[in-house]
């Protein structure tokens, strides 16, 4: 086994990491609001630091655009307006259940979805070579892994709720509905970079590398995705007055945790694409398994060190652990696909 393999799968397991932790700074936050916090995030995350890598890594970027028809440039921005409704909604999901559940389901259904929807979309008749077996295999596996979940998330909310209380608001069903939405469409984007192949060739032939190239493909994606995320938190900021919030007490404070988040989750998708570069031929197979891997595995410690599973029974958590790895079997099964 080569150092180089090696290395690219350290720096994807440490990727998948921090894209896992990205909502953590939003549990400190004290004075702000989800819609304040959630707005900083994707500024910086879908609009700003795209846009800067963009200018700075890839040349010519206003050349290399204007040499594609409209029709080119609005493809990844359809897939990636989509993708952006995913997101907005994958904020909720984690306040609604959590960043351990949220993060295990979303991240579960989006590799399943992100590799059936280019499969039956570009070659469906890969769907019954070993590649697409490994994918129909998978599907049951993580569908009881969601029964799992539910029931986990069931008794967490049953033996959380205040002794006091006559009858307990559920917000867990509502919550995992929410995350099922998020990762059957959370996919989205892989279709955008499916269909931008021409514009990456473009942009390595503009003297950018492998890696930076995506950044082209990136910033229209992104940009496309924070469309409706700023819709939805706009909307929140006028319904619940929290707008004033921005300039109160605290605000630079709680703007650093959105940046934080922002700078934690590009870190995870941009180390990803190096540690896949460097890992050579399995670095988006086996890479990727370990990246999905990661985030599953450190948004769960990290929801447990928080305190969402606090004072839940040893049969709730086991519940939650056997979720966890029917996940985690769910995205190793399928992305040995990449193998043949």
């Amino acid at each position: 086994m080569s150092h180089r393999f090696l290395l690219g799968m350290v720096i994807i397991f440490i990727s998948g990491s921090l894209n896992g932790s990205f909502a953590f700074p939003m549990k400190h936050s004290r004075h702000w609001k989800w819609e304040n916090t959630w707005l900083i995030f994707t500024t910086f995350s879908l609009l700003l630091i795209p846009w800067l890598l963009a200018w700075e890594f890839v040349p010519h970027l206003a050349a290399l655009y204007a040499t594609f028809p409209i029709r080119v440039l609005l493809i990844p921005m359809v897939f990636g307006f989509l993708w952006g409704l995913a997101q907005a909604s994958f904020g909720v999901g984690i306040q609604m259940v959590g960043m351990a559940l949220a993060f295990a389901v979303v991240s579960g259904l989006s590799c399943v979805s992100g590799s059936l929807a280019p499969l039956l979309a570009v070659s469906s008749r890969e769907l019954f070579n070993p590649r697409g077996l490994l994918l129909l295999g998978s599907i049951p596996i993580l569908l009881i892994s969601l029964v799992l979940y539910a029931i986990a998330g069931k008794r967490r909310e049953k033996e959380q709720a205040e002794p006091s209380s006559a009858s307990v608001h559920s917000r867990f069903m509502p919550g995992l509905a929410i995350c099922i939405f998020t990762g059957i469409l959370g996919s989205a984007w892989n279709l955008g970079f499916a269909f931008s192949g021409s514009i990456l060739q473009q942009a390595t032939a503009s003297g950018a590398s492998a890696v930076t190239a995506t950044y082209a493909v990136w910033a229209l994606v992104l940009t496309a995705g924070y469309i409706p995320n700023l819709i939805y938190c706009v909307f929140r900021l006028g319904q619940n007055k929290t707008s004033r919030l921005f300039i109160g007490h605290g605000a630079v404070r709680e703007a650093g945790l959105g940046l934080a988040m922002a700078v934690l989750w590009l870190s995870g998708i941009v180390g990803y694409g190096i540690g896949a570069s460097i890992a050579g031929q399995y670095g988006t197979s086996v890479g990727f398994t370990l990246f999905i891997a990661a985030q599953i595995l450190a948004s769960n410690l990290l929801g447990v060190l928080t305190g969402e599973w606090k004072s839940t029974s040893a049969s709730t958590r086991r519940y939650l652990l056997a979720a966890v790895l029917g996940t985690l079997l769910t995205v190793s099964v399928l992305n040995l696909g990449g193998l043949f």
